[in-house]
């Protein structure tokens, strides 16, 4: 007896249909980039700001992977979710993902001033990052990971 797997399944209620392959590849290449992007920010804001020590955000790199990480994927299973469930998964998801954006500057803008080696300049550098990969991720899955039919 064989079976076969559909890779390309409708969306409830849609009436598009999602290539969940390829949809995980897209999704795979959006946290990976995301990461990437942050990285970059990371080192380019190494270089243009002197990171204090005692600033534990930004004492090396693995703060700015460690904490992309879990986002990214989170965005991609939630775009995913969207994609099977919701009507218009991509205006659902970029409103979703202003107000998260909007929500993780909140840190940056009260607690992240009052922490020891603080300064404006590596603030910055944090909220670059967010902005980063907001666009990364935003970007990436409206654009690429879309339903066939659009």
């Amino acid at each position: 007896m064989s079976t076969t797997i559909a890779t390309t399944v409708p969306t409830t209620g849609t009436g598009h249909s999602v290539r969940w392959g390829r949809y995980a590849l897209v999704g795979l290449g959006t946290i990976a980039a995301a990461v990437l992007a942050n990285v970059v920010v990371y080192f380019l804001g190494g270089a243009l700001v002197a990171y204090d020590p005692q600033f534990l955000p930004l004492t090396d790199v693995s703060g700015a992977i460690i904490f992309t990480l879990p986002a990214a994927i989170v965005a991609v299973l939630l775009y995913a979710a969207l994609l099977r469930f919701a009507r218009r998964p991509e205006r659902t998801f970029a409103l979703i993902a202003a107000v998260v954006f909007v929500v993780t500057l909140i840190p940056d803008l009260t607690y992240i001033p009052t922490v020891p080696g603080a300064t404006s300049a590596q603030t910055a550098i944090l909220i670059a990052m967010h902005v980063a990969a907001a666009a990364v991720i935003v970007g990436m899955l409206t654009k690429l990971g879309r339903p066939q039919g659009r």
